[in-house]
């Protein structure tokens, strides 16, 4: 388990927060734009961003088009059973609890020590349904009863990489398990030229979904530059003219792909199994400067 360096700390007006974690050093950071926001980041990749007066509020444009995600499962305003492989700062459950009173969620996230750092820093509603478990995303969805959740999100990054072991048909085998009928699946990738990654998750996919769209920037699609893409799939049509009409009116507009185009997109790729399966590449530097 990390153990804190130096614990916390107090800087003069900044109210800033550093801790080791399992995950490397983390630090919240006061955004001094909003009163009672903040960004963890670790080992200087940032995460999260948190409004605690304002959950509704998602400033990372990836967690706005999961938002949207979220938003098009379900008519508005109805709970939810959710599932979010990976934690964070908790930004997503926080969001659908604020959108979506009476849901019910759990957060499967490995470490331990993060988990214990937001719950303190950054505390959630004492009335929202929010469950966090301390453990591997796979091993966590693995106790969820079968046909419980209308949503699973996968946002898991170790070293700013998606571990491998959550990249393969084998996992997302487990996905629809997990899933009632017609539940929703969404997943934060993140890649860049010549988008192998992306191409090979859109593929694994494709092979045990019927249903697929991709959100992404038209610059990342190209491959011109690293950057995320929020995969989606279900075995029920999905929302795709409402997604498409939400990604192009954020303040970084993205791009739908789906049918035929998002299967030329792929251009070939195979599904990825767990015998095959690697960890997402590392991003350059110069994303998080």
């Amino acid at each position: 388990m990390g153990k804190s360096k130096g614990g916390r700390r107090r800087q003069a007006g900044a109210e800033a927060v550093v801790e080791s974690v399992d995950g490397g050093l983390a630090e919240l950071i006061p955004d001094r734009e909003r009163a009672r926001a903040w960004t963890l980041v670790i080992d200087g990749a940032p995460q999260s961003h948190v409004d605690l007066d304002d959950p509704a509020y998602l400033s990372f444009e990836y967690q706005r088009r999961l938002g949207h995600v979220i938003d098009l499962v379900a008519p508005p305003g109805r709970p939810l059973h959710a599932v979010h492989l990976g934690g964070g700062a908790l930004t997503l459950a926080r969001y659908v609890a604020a959108t979506r009173p009476r849901s019910t969620q759990q957060v499967v996230e490995r470490d331990g020590p993060l988990v214990r750092l937001v719950r303190r820093e950054l505390p959630l509603d004492p009335n929202a349904r929010i469950r966090v478990r301390s453990a591997d995303a796979r091993a966590g969805l693995a106790k969820v009863a079968d046909g419980w959740a209308d949503l699973v999100i996968t946002d898991v990054f170790s070293g700013a990489r998606t571990p491998a072991h959550l990249t393969s048909t084998e996992f997302l085998d487990d996905v629809r398990r997990a899933l009632r009928p017609g539940g929703v699946y969404a997943a934060n990738l993140a890649d860049g030229p010549p988008l192998a990654h992306l191409r090979g998750q859109i593929a694994t996919a494709a092979a045990r979904f019927e249903q697929l769209a991709l959100v992404a920037e038209p610059a990342v699609l190209r491959g011109k530059r690293f950057g995320n893409a929020v995969l989606v799939a279900s075995d029920h049509p999905l929302p795709v003219a409402e997604l498409t009409r939400l990604a192009a009116s954020d303040p970084q507009p993205a791009r739908v792909e789906h049918g035929r185009t998002l299967t030329d997109f792929t251009g070939g790729a195979a599904p990825v199994t767990d015998l095959a399966a690697v960890a997402s590449p590392a991003p350059p530097p110069s994303v998080f400067r």
